[in-house]
C-alpha cells in the first residue's frame, strides 16, 4: 500500500478524514509542505491528491536529501469531486480515484525512433518562404522550394529550388519531396549574376529569377548570356527532382499529403503569420533524436485482411488518419503493414478490428480491465458502507485534452455553480491515450464489472473518421444490449473544442437531472484479455446470463457494422465447391473430408466477407446477427448433398450438384461427345488410365 496524502485545498473541499481513513490537510502545499517531505523518507509509493502543485512536488522532490525508492503519483480529486455541486456525497469517487492512483504502472512498451539532423525544407510562395529561410538559416539546414516567384537573395546562403510538388511523404527525420522544375530558369545553378536579366527585350525575367512564360518571345537571348553557367534551357527534358528532408514547412494555401492527420515534423500553418511563427518556433525544437511508443502490436495470423487474392477486411486501412497502414499481399494471402513512425497513436484501426488482429498497447485492455475492476469495486463497497444507493458512471476520455475540459468544467463549476455543473457524484472520468483507441469489449466490460453506463467524451479536435468509427461502434454495443433487453447504456457527449465546457456541462446538468442507474448485471469476476474476440465472448456470456429478454431462436439482427453474426446460403446456387472455405481467414467455415458437407462455426465468423467474394455462384450473404452462446460454438451443417460416385471406381470425388452443372455447360461441346463425356463421370484417376487404355 502507498502513502496518501489528502489536501482539502485551504478548506474549499468538504472532505471526511474519517470516512476516508486519512488525515486532511488544509495547505499542504504552503505551511504544511513538512508533512510531503516527510513522506518522502519513507519506502512506501506516495500519492498526493493534487495535480495543481504537481510541478512544486516533483521538483521538491528531486531536491530532497534522500533520493526516491518508491513512485511519487499525483491523482485530481478537487475539480473532478471535491468542487462539484454534489462534493459532501462524492466520498465514493474519491476513494476509488485513490485506488486507481495506487495501482501498479503499465507494462512498458518498445519505442519508436526518430532522428533529426535539421535538414528543413520550406515549401510555398517565394514571398513568403525566403524571409522565413533568412531567419531560420543561421540555426537549421534550410532549403527552400518555391512553388510561386519571389525575389531571390543574392547570397547563395542556403539552396533554392523552384517547380511543382509532385509527392510528398514520410515522417520527422525521413521525408521524401519529389517536384518537376518546371521554369527554363533552375534557380539551383543560377549564379544570380543577372545577365538574362538585362538581355531579355520583353522583360520577362525579374529578380525572382524566373521567366515570366506569358511575356516570353523565344528569342533566347536570355540563354546565350547564360551559356557560361548552364543555368537556362527551354528544351530541358529531365524536369524530376527528388531530395530527402528531416522537417518540412508547408506554406501552400493548398497543401495535400495523403492523410488526413499529418505526420511528425511536418507543419502546414496557412498564410497566418502568427500560426506562422508558431509553427517555426516548434521546428527550432525538433532537432536531435526523439522516440515515442510503439502504440500496436499486429497479429497477422488472424488478420482478415485477405485471402486468395480477395480483400475482405479494411477496416484498419479506412479509419486510420495518418496514413500509417497500408494494404500488402503475398502468394493471395492479404495482411497489412503499419509504418510505426507515421502513427500517432489514435487506436481507432483496433476498436474497428473485428478480429482482434490489431490491438491497442499503450496501455493494453488487459491492464485497463485491472484498473477499471478495481474503480467499480471500490466504489460500490464505499457506497454501501455509507448507504448510497449509487452504482459509478464511466466516463472515458482523451487523457490531454479530455483532462483540459474537465478540469476546465470543474473550477469553473466552482466559481459559477449556478451557471457550470460539474461532474456527479457518480461519474468517474478515466483518461486513455486516445479516444478512438477504446471500442466494444472495453465497454461492455466495464458493464459486467458493475459499472451502470459508459460514457465517451469527444473534444472536437479527433479526426472525422474517429467519430464516425465511434458512432458507430456505440451503435452496435446498443444494439447489443438491446437484444439482452437492457438499456442503451454507451453514449457520446460530442464537444466542439476543447473550450466547449457548455456542452460538456450540460450533459453532466442532465445525468444529475436523471440520477445514478442501476448496473444492468451483477458483478463478473472475468479478466479483461488483451485476445479481443475471447473478451467480447467473455462478456457477451456474462450479459446472456443475466439477459432480461432471452434471444429468440433466429437471433438478433445487428447493424451491418458488426464483428458479430452468420451466413445466409442459397442452397440452390451453392455447389459446394467449397472455395469459402478456403478463402475464410478464421476457420470460421468447415468442409468434410468423407461427405460433401458446408459446416459453420458462427463464433469464429468476423465478418470480413472473404467467402462472400470469393463464392463463385454468388450463394452467401452476411447476416449480422446476434445468437445464444452455445449456437454460436455449434458446428452447424450449412448445406449438404450427395456426393457423386466415379463411374469406373466408385470412389466419391464430386457433389451430385456439381457434376450434372459440368454435364449440362459441357455436354453440347464436341470435344466431349461420346467417350470423353463418361470420362467428366470418373475421378482423376480413372480418367488418366481410361485415356491410356484408349491411346494403347
Amino acid at each position: 500500500m502507498s502513502q496518501k496524502l489528502v489536501c482539502n485545498c485551504n478548506g474549499t473541499m468538504p472532505l471526511d478524514g474519517k470516512a476516508m481513513g486519512v488525515t486532511i490537510h488544509q495547505s499542504l502545499c504552503r505551511q504544511e509542505v513538512g508533512s510531503f517531505l516527510k513522506a518522502l523518507d519513507g519506502s512506501d509509493a506516495l500519492v498526493v491528491a493534487c495535480t495543481q502543485e504537481g510541478a512544486l512536488f516533483s521538483e521538491l522532490a528531486e531536491q530532497a536529501e534522500k533520493p526516491l525508492v518508491a513512485p511519487l503519483r499525483f491523482v485530481n480529486i478537487r475539480e473532478v469531486a471535491g468542487w462539484t455541486q454534489e462534493a459532501k456525497t462524492a466520498g465514493p469517487k474519491i476513494a476509488a480515484l485513490l485506488a486507481l492512483a495506487d495501482m501498479p504502472e503499465a507494462e512498458p512498451v518498445p519505442v519508436v525512433n526518430y532522428e533529426s539532423q535539421g535538414r528543413l525544407l520550406i515549401v510555398g510562395a517565394g514571398s513568403q518562404a525566403i524571409p522565413w529561410a533568412e531567419k531560420l538559416s543561421p540555426s537549421l539546414d534550410v532549403s527552400v522550394l518555391c512553388t510561386e516567384p519571389g525575389d531571390l537573395p543574392l547570397a547563395r546562403s542556403y539552396p533554392i529550388f523552384s517547380g511543382v510538388v509532385t509527392r510528398l511523404d514520410g515522417y520527422l527525420g525521413n521525408f521524401s519531396v519529389d517536384w518537376d522544375l518546371q521554369n527554363p530558369i533552375d534557380p539551383e545553378m543560377c549564379a544570380r549574376c543577372g545577365a538574362c536579366v538585362e538581355v531579355c527585350p520583353e522583360g520577362a525575367i525579374d529578380l525572382s529569377f524566373q521567366i515570366d512564360l506569358s511575356k516570353c518571345k523565344s528569342h533566347r537571348d536570355c540563354v546565350t548570356a547564360c551559356a557560361g553557367i548552364g543555368a537556362i534551357s527551354f528544351e530541358r527534358k529531365e524536369r524530376a527532382r527528388n531530395s530527402e528532408f528531416d522537417l518540412i514547412l508547408d506554406l501552400r494555401l493548398d497543401f495535400k499529403m495523403r492523410m488526413s492527420q499529418t505526420p511528425q515534423g511536418y507543419f502546414a500553418p496557412g498564410a497566418d503569420p502568427l500560426e506562422q511563427a508558431l509553427a517555426v518556433n516548434q521546428l527550432s525544437e525538433m532537432v536531435g533524436e526523439f522516440e515515442k511508443p510503439k502504440y500496436f502490436v499486429y497479429n497477422e495470423k488472424i488478420c482478415a485482411h485477405g485471402r486468395n487474392g480477395k480483400v475482405g477486411c479494411n477496416a484498419c486501412i479506412d479509419v486510420c488518419s495518418t496514413g500509417a497502414i497500408s494494404s500488402f499481399f503475398k502468394n493471395g494471402q492479404g495482411s497489412v503493414e503499419v509504418n510505426p513512425n507515421l502513427c500517432m497513436g489514435c487506436g481507432a484501426c483496433s476498436t474497428t478490428c473485428p478480429s482482434g488482429a490489431m490491438r491497442y498497447n499503450y496501455p493494453s485492455v488487459a491492464h485497463q480491465g485491472k484498473e477499471l475492476k478495481t474503480i467499480a469495486g471500490v466504489f460500490t463497497a464505499e457506497a454501501k458502507k455509507i448507504q448510497q444507493a449509487m452504482a459509478p458512471s464511466l466516463l472515458l476520455h482523451t487523457l490531454k485534452a479530455g483532462t483540459q475540459m474537465i478540469d476546465g468544467l470543474g473550477r469553473s463549476a466552482h466559481v459559477m455553480p449556478k451557471r457550470f455543473e460539474g461532474l456527479p457524484s457518480f461519474v468517474i472520468p478515466y483518461g486513455i491515450e486516445h479516444i478512438a483507441s477504446t471500442g466494444l469489449e472495453l465497454w461492455l466490460g466495464a458493464l459486467t464489472y458493475g459499472f451502470a453506463e459508459v460514457t465517451l467524451l469527444l473534444s472536437g479536435d479527433e479526426d472525422p473518421a474517429y467519430r464516425a468509427a465511434l458512432e458507430e461502434q456505440v451503435d452496435l454495443a446498443n444494439s447489443i444490449l438491446k437484444a439482452y433487453g437492457f438499456e442503451e447504456r454507451v453514449h457520446l457527449i460530442l464537444a466542439n473544442s476543447t473550450e466547449d465546457i457548455a456542452t460538456v456541462s450540460k450533459a453532466m446538468g442532465l445525468l444529475r437531472q436523471r440520477g445514478s442507474l442501476e448496473p444492468i448485471c451483477t458483478p463478473a469476476s472475468i479478466g479483461l484479455s488483451n485476445q479481443k474476440r475471447e473478451t467480447l465472448e467473455a462478456a457477451l456470456e456474462h450479459l446472456q446470463k443475466q439477459a432480461k429478454t432471452p434471444l429468440p431462436e433466429a437471433g438478433v439482427v445487428l447493424p451491418k457494422s458488426s464483428l458479430l453474426g452468420g451466413l445466409a446460403i442459397n442452397k440452390d446456387a451453392c455447389t459446394l465447391c467449397m472455395s469459402c472455405v478456403s478463402g475464410c481467414p478464421e476457420g470460421a467455415l468447415l468442409d468434410n473430408p468423407d461427405e460433401p458437407i458446408l459446416s459453420f462455426i458462427e463464433k469464429q465468423c468476423v465478418q470480413c466477407g472473404i467467402c462472400v467474394q470469393t463464392c463463385p455462384e454468388k450463394a452467401l450473404t452476411l447476416a449480422p446477427r446476434l445468437q445464444t452462446i452455445e449456437q454460436r460454438k455449434q458446428r452447424t451443417a450449412l448445406n449438404e448433398t450427395q456426393a457423386f460416385h466415379c463411374i469406373s471406381c466408385g470412389k466419391p470425388f464430386g457433389t451430385l450438384k456439381m457434376v450434372d452443372l459440368m454435364l449440362t455447360k459441357l455436354g453440347a461441346h464436341g470435344a466431349f461427345a461420346g467417350a470423353a463425356m463418361d470420362r467428366l463421370k470418373m475421378c482423376g484417376d480413372c480418367r488418366v488410365v481410361d485415356m491410356v487404355k484408349k491411346e494403347t
